[in-house]
């Protein structure tokens, strides 16, 4: 018989249930950096552990020097990207004095008296035009200093993430074996196939995954040094390079890239004439772009987001609109992986599940 007592205690149990959840939900909210960092550790793990393995079978090194000396060629190789960056940075804050406001706002007035003169020509009176949206009195060049106080605030913030990463990574990867001994206890015995078969289909999937975005990006490159190139912008083979980095941002990558290849050009022929060289070749630039763009999405993103870890376009496009949602750009670039691994995992551990089996039926 069912008592006012019992369901008293039915209540407060399912109440201590809700808020436990809520709470449990609420603290991964907070944390979720590091666990973004966790994530990003574990799958850096994944892609240095053949290097790892080489250096052990290969060269016989132990297994600490062995992390110790791949760690040190992905900072090397880090550096390296990085240093390419130094003559665009260089060039552009000598050239421009992006720290001094008084310059960019100088440097501003003349591109647009510029293209006040180009709109004449034109019969478009930009005077009336900003009078009338008032844009005149809500322009303000301090929003520029303050918009180089958040970019490095992100460089900050990325340096902080990096070096979690990496040391996250370092006892990974030095305590591997421990670290697999301790997954395996949280899981049954009977489990250990299963896990051994995770990892091995885990690593084979995201090798075939950053094997095709190495080459994706590759050609992109090519691509956008080719455009800029043609048109003698300056500092061609940085720009294409950042740009082509910027990729690794799913959808988002291609718009930034663009927009910031624009703004350079333009910015690089500050000097010449506006209507007959700097707006021809910002936008002849960016036409070029787009194209490579068209190429890209039409032919390359497929294969990489689709044939390398065997999932449907529309279902990447979700998994990632999701977690950039959720986590941001970080998210967006983690998303991929990160399903991968999932969907592995649903595989071998819940393989009845009809949603599973839908999913991972090319896995």
């Amino acid at each position: 018989m069912i008592t006012s007592k019992i369901i008293a205690n039915g209540i407060l149990r399912s109440l201590v249930i809700v808020t436990t959840t809520l709470l449990l939900l609420y603290f991964i909210y907070q944390i979720q950096t590091v666990i973004i960092y966790i994530i990003i550790a574990i799958i850096f793990s994944l892609i240095a552990n053949p290097v790892i393995e080489f250096l052990r079978r290969r060269l016989k090194f132990n297994n600490t020097l062995a992390v110790i000396s791949t760690l040190i060629l992905f900072v090397l190789l880090l550096i390296g990207l990085v240093s390419l960056f130094v003559p665009l940075i260089t060039s552009q804050g000598n050239n421009l004095s992006l720290l001094d406001t008084n310059a960019v706002q100088s440097r501003l007035i003349n591109l647009y008296g510029q293209l006040n003169i180009y709109l004449d020509k034109h019969n478009i009176d930009i005077e009336k035009v900003l009078k009338q949206a008032d844009l005149t009195s809500k322009l303000k060049f301090n929003y520029l200093t303050n918009f180089f106080n958040s970019v490095i605030g992100t460089i900050s913030s990325f340096g902080i993430g990096l070096v979690s990463v990496f040391f996250i990574s370092f006892f990974i990867l030095k305590d591997k074996v421990q670290f697999i001994v301790g997954v395996k206890k949280i899981f049954p015995d009977n489990h250990e196939d299963k896990i051994i078969n995770s990892l091995g289909k885990i690593r084979n999937l995201l090798t075939r995954y950053f094997i095709g975005l190495i080459i994706q990006l590759t050609i992109i490159c090519i691509l956008y040094l080719i455009v800029l190139l043609i048109f003698g912008v300056e500092n061609a083979f940085v720009i294409a390079f950042l740009c082509a980095i910027l990729n690794i941002i799913p959808y988002v990558g291609h718009l930034i890239g663009s927009v910031l290849a624009g703004i350079l050009t333009m910015l690089s022929n500050i000097n010449n004439d506006f209507q007959s060289v700097t707006l021809p070749t910002t936008i002849y630039v960016m036409i070029g772009f787009f194209a490579v763009q068209l190429i890209d999405n039409n032919l390359a993103s497929p294969i990489i987001f689709s044939k390398s870890v065997n999932s449907h376009p529309l279902e990447i496009f979700l998994v990632i609109l999701i977690v950039g949602i959720l986590f941001g750009i970080v998210g967006m670039i983690i998303a991929v992986p990160l399903y991968t691994i999932l969907k592995v995992v649903g595989k071998e551990f819940f393989p009845d599940f009809k949603i599973v089996k839908a999913l991972t039926r090319d896995i």
